[in-house]
């Protein structure tokens, strides 16, 4: 018996368009708030987005890009992979369009909106880095496109690294109802990455290594939603609604994923509520110490073996 597909859960390829290896926008049934688009670039290909009621941030997942916008153009240094700390990232605001050239894998995180916020370009350097949690909940957090960190006027937008055997989106939580101070309403995407884990062994893992890790949403009382997926690179999960987490690295691999929100709400805020039944475990983080491998950066930066 074939399997019921899964509307929310997108393979890699699977929202291939126009030259790109994914697009996420409002064109998908149910989808209104959010978009992303990734794509593999050769030193020779170009990808242009016009000018619009869209709001986008460019961030190099693995390589180097350069981005005309704004009659001018903006480097990016980027970085070799996901898993090598942040990267620069150029924000582009409402009615402006923008070309995108390099070589490597880069991911165009988008918002419809018609007010115009001013472009920004954010260097590596300034990307807050936060290690999240503790024990085998520890994360680590590039909070580059977050309230706290770039005006924007409806994008929050930051990437996860989750080492190998470690969880995170934990406990679950969701953010489908506003309730004022306490949760908001937003649409959440996330395009994944997994490779064999930092510290392994030269040779260990063969080439062909089949990197992956878990994610998991269910339901609540704003829709049903079940995804419990093996995710692996460039795959994409959708959240309307819903609880969502754990996303559950494998000990041989490290888990990375980049999360693009926004919604209707007036406000442009992060604000959850976790599953009252998981809601405990974040006090026992208070007597556990994080993750020591955390925080990854570029191959010979930090105290962590090099990849």
């Amino acid at each position: 018996m074939a399997a019921t597909p899964n509307e929310w859960f997108h393979p890699r390829g699977a929202l291939a368009r126009d030259g790109w290896q994914t697009v996420v926008d409002g064109s998908l049934p149910g989808w209104a708030h959010t978009g992303i688009r990734v794509a593999e670039l050769s030193g020779d290909d170009a990808h242009e987005l016009p000018a619009g009621d869209v709001e986008r941030i460019v961030v190099p997942l693995s390589g180097s890009f350069a981005v005309d916008h704004d009659g001018g153009g903006t480097e990016l240094a980027g970085r070799a992979s996901v898993f090598d700390g942040p990267t620069d990232v150029l924000y582009v605001g409402a009615g402006r369009g923008l070309t995108v050239r390099g070589a490597g894998r880069v991911a165009v995180a988008e918002a419809p909106t018609t007010v115009a916020k001013p472009t920004r370009y954010v260097a590596a350097s300034e990307v807050p880095v936060e290690v999240r949690g503790a024990g085998r909940d520890t994360r680590q957090v590039h909070n580059f496109g977050t309230p706290d960190a770039l005006d924007a006027a409806a994008l929050i937008v930051c990437e996860v690294i989750t080492p190998g055997g470690n969880w995170s989106s934990h406990p679950a939580h969701k953010h489908d109802e506003r309730v004022e101070g306490h949760e908001s309403r937003l649409e959440e995407i996330y395009y994944f990455e997994a490779a064999p884990r930092r510290g392994l062994p030269a040779g260990t893992a063969p080439a062909d290594a089949d990197a992956f890790g878990s994610f998991v949403t269910y339901s609540s009382g704003a829709g049903e939603i079940d995804t419990n997926a093996l995710v692996r690179t460039g795959d994409v999960a959708l959240v309307p609604y819903g609880y969502h987490g754990p996303a559950m690295a494998a000990p041989e691999y490290d888990l990375y994923y980049l999360n693009v929100m926004a919604g209707p709400d007036p406000e442009r805020v992060w604000l959850i509520s976790d599953d009252p039944r998981q809601a405990w475990l974040r006090d026992t983080w208070a007597g556990t110490d994080p993750d020591p491998r955390l925080p990854y950066a570029a191959a010979g930066q930090n105290e962590g073996e090099p990849r």
